[in-house]
């Protein structure tokens, strides 16, 4: 079987069957991370996460800069949220990798969201795949204020100076 994987601009093709856990869900692997990911945000218009939910453990938790929330059902109501409030998302994932029962990969995500400019933001994630496979744990990083402003011509000069006065 040969599956074709799109990472930003390059192709990747692996010739080999994919490792399923049943339930209709393949093994959560470097390229199947990639591929997954790639089909959630690399459309045209809204993002589409209905096909990872199943990827994800009922307990799961959630954190990043904003919030932290446990359990499936919560999941998905904030990525249902986030769905609404962008007009589209996209998701270029950089550099990924697996070891043992985590993978992390950084990416640029870039929100369009109706009244305000294309805003990018640069992050990391780290998945912990419990012991089914799922992911029972997903910490996102990202500096969320920082590259919100230097997105704004006349804010972006001044909030520099003060973090290089403040922070280094």
């Amino acid at each position: 079987m040969q599956k074709t994987i799109t990472k930003t601009d390059e192709v990747i093709v692996i010739n080999k069957e994919l490792p399923s856990l049943g339930e209709d869900r393949l093994e959560l692997s470097e390229e199947n991370v990639l591929m997954l990911w790639s089909q959630t945000y690399n459309t045209q218009g809204k993002p589409d996460w209905s096909h990872i939910f199943k990827y994800y453990h009922e307990e799961i938790v959630f954190h990043d800069t904003i919030q932290q929330i446990s359990g499936k059902e919560e999941f998905i109501a904030l990525c249902n949220r986030l769905t609404k409030r962008c007009k589209e998302l996209r998701m270029d994932i950089e550099t990924i990798f697996k070891k043992d029962n985590e993978i992390m990969f950084d990416w640029k995500m870039t929100m369009m969201f109706n009244k305000f400019p294309s805003t990018p933001i640069f992050g990391s994630t780290k998945l912990t795949l419990h012991e089914d496979g799922r992911i029972i744990r997903q910490r996102d990083y990202y500096d969320l204020w920082g590259d919100i402003f230097n997105g704004i011509p006349w804010f972006k000069k001044p909030y520099r100076k003060f973090m290089h006065k403040k922070f280094g």
